[in-house]
């Protein structure tokens, strides 16, 4: 066994079924809603190609459906129409420029899907309603069950003519084949229900039809579920024996693993930062110990570091690093190379990937711009624009370089800046930030305070690595004015300054009614007991509560939503949130809106010696109103901490965009917060698409 340099496993050679891939590291299987009118895009071969010339070892596509009767989201390729093939050899094509294999995932989703684009009924193997979709599936018969199995025989052909080295089969989160599986939706009496080798009966019959159209020359993989996470499932030890159900057939030559239940347990299957790296590799240990064909290990493996420990420790023969390279797709490539440290970890933040899937839009990045606009930059760039990561590697696609480099000033070390910063470097320009606080990161940094949500400082670090590699002075500790910056004499000034807590309306000047920052930065300590106001419907009311109440607070978290936090559903950190709050104590009310803040009946506000209210007042009496009923009623509390909207620190803008210059004005633009406060993924955004307009 030989590999490179720390990575003794991670870049050996692995031969899976008549497939040789070069390293361990898969591009695995995941929803990207790229199709158009049911077909694949240039924007899907443009994605995966980006991969492959990153150096991953092997790609696994998205889903192909292979039934009319599986529609379950709009924008699905729709394998059972010959139509895809030119699309798939455009992928395939792609692919194999950069020496690496690709398959394909087959699939029918069964009874997790909806009627409503197919307009037909949903397949299952019983009438067992899914609880995401809430649509009672037809039980399909005898002679469906073979048109189901002939189905995934003709996609199969489908993408050996269109190029593909392989397929796999989608058996485990999202698929007809695992409800015939699991006990809790397979609820037939017939020779494919009952006992595990009845409900495993459509699986092998798909596996004969499947290996019977793309013949020997190409790889037959199986994706399992190794742990449904749902009342009377399927368990780890049931999903061993399908895995040597599926080895004993002779015709399949990997396996692949998965946990949960796409509708039912998401949060497991794409976990967020709140569920440890690795999490699922014990399915691909028990499975690998009970077959001899090589095993594909996942579960949120953001760095090479756990990829290589994952493979020594013997859990698997291959790594799934799915988010790892949508963020970088030279994720294989920069640790090949010896430059882990270079690699845009992911955050797992669940934002712009499986937070866009969930609102039906095209998969991208909070970290990576370019993700998803793969076609569009392609097309945009000169043939001789790359560089090389290092010899034998990818070619790493860079900006087009420009003809003069400009002196160009950031201020603000947040996400906007450093990546204006970065972007505008790698052009070519000088660059310098300026920073007021002791550390870069703005907002990022406090946000990450939080220990349910340090890793999301990630984006600040890999921003910081990418500024140092192309030249960028970074100034912490110094707070620039519009002179500084003019004295400079700089081609271009962008401001990316951030923004400032904004007290509610209802606030009145109240004291002890605070912003989320304050409490975060260390402005305020607030005791007894608390009230969080949620405003935004996302991390900041959820991550000040969990932090009151682990210092020993009372927290009730109020909104005029249906639900407290209610983004966190789109990136899956509702459930685990919930598991913590219930375990610290913390009270939800909804549908409250927040009319009035006073003082407690009996409490005065003190005043210091400047004539400034005192934050010893005896406490806070919201006025709330329960908008669904027009109900008044009120909070009795210590504190309230607000996660409401903030206001633009844009005060320098319109300084220098409307102040006296003895000297040629400098071009200012602005951008994140500063322009109007959003999430980080706009801020990223914005300074990506200013570096590159300078």
């Amino acid at each position: 066994m030989s590999g490179t340099g720390p990575y003794r496993y991670l870049f050996s050679p692995l031969r899976v079924g008549p497939v040789a891939v070069r390293n361990r590291i898969v591009f695995s299987a995941h929803l990207t809603n790229y199709a158009q009118d049911g077909l694949p895009s240039e924007q899907h071969a443009a994605y995966y190609e980006a991969r492959a010339a990153g150096g991953a070892g092997l790609i696994i596509t998205e889903e192909h459906s292979t039934h009319p009767t599986d529609w379950p989201y709009e924008k699905l390729i729709h394998g059972f129409h010959r139509s895809v093939i030119p699309g798939y050899r455009r992928i395939t094509e792609a692919v194999h420029r950069h020496g690496a294999p690709i398959f394909a995932q087959l699939n029918h989703n069964g009874g997790q899907a909806s009627s409503m684009f197919s307009r037909l009924p949903v397949w299952a193997p019983s009438p067992v309603p899914d609880p995401m979709f809430r649509e009672v599936p037809k039980a399909v018969e005898q002679h469906e069950i073979a048109e189901i199995v002939a189905g995934y025989g003709l996609v199969a052909g489908h993408c050996a003519e269109g190029g593909f080295d392989g397929v796999e089969l989608q058996c485990s989160h999202s698929s007809i084949v695992r409800g015939f599986l699991s006990p809790a939706t397979n609820k037939r009496t017939d020779a494919y229900g009952g006992t595990l080798r009845n409900r495993a009966r459509i699986l092998l019959e798909i596996i004969d039809a499947v290996r019977e159209a793309i013949g020997p020359g190409r790889a037959l993989g199986v994706r399992i579920c190794g742990d449904e996470l749902i009342e009377g499932g399927t368990t780890l030890d049931e999903a061993v024996e399908v895995a040597r159900l599926v080895e004993a057939t002779g015709k399949v030559d990997y396996i692949n693993t998965s946990i949960g239940v796409a509708t039912a347990t998401l949060f497991m299957i794409e976990a967020s930062m709140a569920v440890p790296a690795g999490y699922a590799l014990f399915i691909a240990n028990a499975m690998r110990q009970a077959v001899n064909i090589p095993v594909i290990g996942v579960g949120r493996i953001k760095d090479p570091v756990q990829a290589e420990r994952a493979l020594a420790e013997g859990h698997c023969d291959l790594v799934g690093v799915v988010r790892g390279q949508i963020a970088d797709p030279d994720f294989t490539a920069k640790a090949r190379a010896g430059q882990s440290g270079d690699i845009r970890t992911c955050l797992s933040c669940n934002q712009e990937c499986v937070g866009r899937m969930g609102l039906n839009r095209w998969l991208g990045c909070i970290e990576n711009p370019a993700a998803g606009r793969e076609a569009g930059i392609a097309a945009r760039r000169p043939a001789a624009a790359t560089r090389e990561i290092s010899a034998g590697t990818a070619a790493v696609p860079l900006p087009t370089p420009v003809h003069r480099g400009k002196r160009v000033l950031v201020v603000g070390g947040g996400p906007a800046g450093l990546q204006a910063a970065s972007t505008a470097a790698r052009r070519g320009h000088r660059v310098t930030v300026y920073e007021r606080a002791p550390r870069s990161g703005g907002q990022v940094a406090v946000a990450a305070s939080v220990p349910s949500r340090a890793e999301f400082l990630d984006v600040v670090r890999n921003l910081q690595v990418e500024c140092r590699r192309h030249g960028v002075e970074i100034r912490t500790g110094c707070e620039a004015d519009a002179r500084t910056l003019l004295d400079e004499a700089p081609d271009a000034v962008v401001l990316a300054t951030g923004a400032r807590p904004q007290p509610p309306h209802w606030a009145g000047g109240h004291p002890r009614v605070v912003d989320v920052r304050d409490v975060l930065e260390g402005r305020v300590q607030p005791a007894g007991d608390v009230v969080v106001v949620d405003d935004l419907g996302f991390h900041q009311a959820t991550s000040v509560a969990e932090v009151l109440a682990d210092r020993g607070c009372a927290v009730e978290i109020l909104t005029a939503g249906m639900v407290v936090g209610q983004d966190l559903g789109i990136t899956l950190d509702m459930e685990t949130f919930n598991v913590r709050a219930h375990a610290k104590g913390i009270r939800q009310s909804t549908d409250l809106v927040v009319m009035a803040a006073a003082n407690r009946p009996g409490s005065e506000t003190a005043e210091d010696s400047g004539g400034h209210s005192a934050e010893n007042s005896g406490g806070v009496v919201l006025s709330l109103l329960h908008h669904p009923t027009g109900q008044g009623a009120e909070r009795h509390c210590d504190w309230v901490v607000c996660a409401t909207h903030q206001a633009p620190e844009d005060g320098l803008w319109h300084e220098l965009r409307n102040g006296e210059s003895h000297g040629t004005k400098p071009e200012v633009h602005r951008i994140g917060d500063c322009l109007a406060p959003r999430r980080a993924h706009a801020a990223v955004i914005e300074g990506n698409r200013v570096g590159e307009a300078l």
